[in-house]
């Protein structure tokens, strides 16, 4: 098949081995036009839960009659999983056209397989002006393809823990680091941070943000929620957003 084709040809073209850098995607897209500077999106980094609340905020968006963009990975089943646009999946063969595209644009420069696909992505994107993107980081988020945006609405914090420490070194290799490198440059524009798994990363997410200049939104002590008999869900917001 021909996205299958061309998957296989970016794969051997474009190392898997991430190089922490924003040169490269920042270069390509510069040559698409920067289509990440003009798609509304929301951003989600950290470990765990990150794909659960996109799709729990997928659903809220859309019973409010909002229509979507969503960027995942790594996917499950297929990669189209990964291109949705206008709550539908890329089929194959829109997919392969819009991977050689850009792959031609890109014109053998040193792009990651990751990097090419997140530009991609922000290529199609544009097509749909309207629609609100979520976005997944991949590896940490400081030097992540998807931190480039420039009308980024939010940024939502999942349950942080210790994840990809290989890409850190042997001294690095703790839960302060992984904090540092999954929110200290988050964009300015709201932050959200969910409940986390002890106070002590609570405290060490905080802190890493506390020079952001973005509205803050903190699990118990903005808002919390408990789960009821039914599982019948209660929210408690402590401010006016």
């Amino acid at each position: 098949m021909k996205l299958q084709k061309i998957i296989k040809h970016l794969q051997r073209l474009h190392p898997k081995e991430i190089d922490l850098s924003l040169d490269r995607i920042k270069n390509l897209c510069k040559k698409l036009e920067n289509p990440q500077d003009s798609i509304d999106c929301i951003s989600f980094v950290g470990t765990n839960g990150k794909y659960s609340t996109i799709q729990a905020l997928y659903t809220i968006l859309k019973e409010a009659n909002y229509k979507c963009n969503i960027y995942t990975s790594p996917h499950i089943q297929k990669i189209n999983e990964r291109f949705v646009y206008n709550n539908k999946e890329l089929n194959d063969d829109n997919l392969a056209n819009l991977l050689s595209e850009v792959e031609e644009i890109n014109n053998n420069e040193p792009i990651t397989f990751f990097e090419i696909l997140t530009a991609a992505y922000f290529y199609e994107a544009r097509k749909y002006p309207e629609n609100i993107n979520l976005i997944e980081s991949g590896l940490f988020h400081r030097f992540d393809a998807t931190n480039i945006l420039k009308k980024n609405l939010a940024s939502i914090i999942t349950a942080i823990g210790l994840d990809h420490l290989d890409w850190l070194p042997t001294d690095a290799q703790n839960i302060e680091k992984i904090i540092f490198e999954k929110t200290s440059s988050l964009l300015n524009s709201k932050i959200i941070v969910a409940k986390q798994n002890s106070n002590k990363i609570n405290n060490f997410v905080e802190n890493t943000i506390s020079n952001n200049l973005s509205k803050k939104i903190i699990f118990s002590k903005d808002y919390n929620f408990t789960l009821k008999e039914n599982n019948f869900f209660i929210m408690r917001i402590f401010l006016v957003l």
